[in-house]
C-alpha cells in the first residue's frame, strides 16, 4: 500500500517543539475522549481506547490526562460536546485528500478547513466526494531491529495480514479494519517491537495521484501538514504517490 502513512504523521507529531506539545496533547485527549464515548469506557473492552491511550503513553501524556479525556467520554468533566468528522476535498493538482476530525464545534473546524483548502488552490467537498478513492484499513509499524524484510514478511503472513511494505526505518503492515488488535497481538508474541497500531484510510493503488515534479510534491505536503496543524485535526490522508 502507498500514498500518506499514519507513521509519517505519528514521527511528526513525535518531532514537534515542546511548544506544540500541548495541541498534540489535545488531539490524544480527544482521541480518547471519542473511544470513550463510542465504546465500552474499559480498554480491555474497546480496542480504539487502548490504541489511543497507547499512543498517549507514547507520547508522555500525564495520567491525569488520560483520566481526564476518558471521563470526559462518560459525560464528565469539561463542557462541550465532541464529535467526530470526517472531511474530504481535493488539494491541488488533483490529490484527493480525507481530514479526520474530532470537535465540540463542527462549523468552526469547516470554515478553518474551507480556508486552508481555498489558500491553497484546492476546495473542500462534500461527504463521499473521494471517500470512495480509500479504504478504512490497520496500520503497523514494526520497528526494523536489524530484520530482514523476508522474516518480517514471513511474520505477517503467520498473523494472516493483508499487505507488508518496506519504508526507510520501519517495516509497515496492513490489515482489514476488523484484524487490527488480532494482527498486531499475533506479530508481538512472535517477538516483533510494535511501534504503532492505528486505523487508517489507505488510498486504493489505482486512484494514487503521482507528481514527478518534486516542487509539486513539496506544495503538497506542506498543504497537508497545514491541515493537520489545526487543532480540531486528528489525522489527514492523501493519495498522492
Amino acid at each position: 500500500m502507498s500514498g500518506h502513512s499514519k507513521w509519517s504523521t505519528i514521527k511528526r507529531q513525535k518531532a514537534v517543539s515542546d511548544a506544540k506539545k500541548g495541541a498534540v496533547f489535545t488531539k490524544l485527549a480527544n482521541a480518547i475522549t471519542i473511544a470513550v464515548k463510542e465504546g465500552e469506557p474499559d480498554p480491555e473492552s474497546n480496542f480504539r481506547l487502548r490504541l489511543a491511550i497507547e499512543k498517549a503513553r507514547e507520547f508522555n501524556m500525564p495520567k491525569e490526562n488520560v483520566e481526564k479525556a476518558r471521563e470526559r467520554g462518560l459525560g464528565k468533566g469539561l463542557d462541550g460536546e465532541l464529535q467526530e468528522v470526517v472531511f474530504e476535498g481535493f488539494a491541488p493538482y488533483g490529490v484527493a485528500v480525507i481530514a479526520q476530525v474530532v470537535t465540540d464545534n463542527k462549523n468552526r473546524i469547516a470554515a478553518q478547513l474551507k480556508n486552508v483548502f481555498t489558500k491553497a488552490g484546492g476546495s473542500l467537498g462534500g461527504t463521499g466526494s473521494v471517500s470512495y478513492l480509500f479504504q478504512r484499513v490497520g496500520e503497523i509499524a514494526v520497528a526494523k531491529d536489524d530484520l530482514s524484510e523476508e522474516s518480517v514478511l514471513d511474520k505477517a503472513m503467520v498473523a494472516e495480514a493483508d499487505d507488508m511494505v518496506e519504508r526507510q526505518d520501519v517495516f509497515l503492515v496492513y490489515t482489514k479494519e476488523n484484524n487490527l488488535h488480532r494482527v498486531k497481538s499475533s506479530l508481538e508474541r512472535q517477538g516483533l517491537r510494535i511501534l504503532s497500531a492505528d486505523l487508517i484510510y489507505s488510498p486504493n493503488k489505482e486512484t494514487m495521484v503521482i507528481l514527478a515534479d518534486s516542487t509539486k510534491v513539496q506544495e503538497i505536503e506542506n498543504f497537508l501538514d497545514s491541515l493537520a496543524d489545526l487543532e480540531d485535526v486528528q489525522d489527514v490522508y492523501s493519495n498522492l504517490g
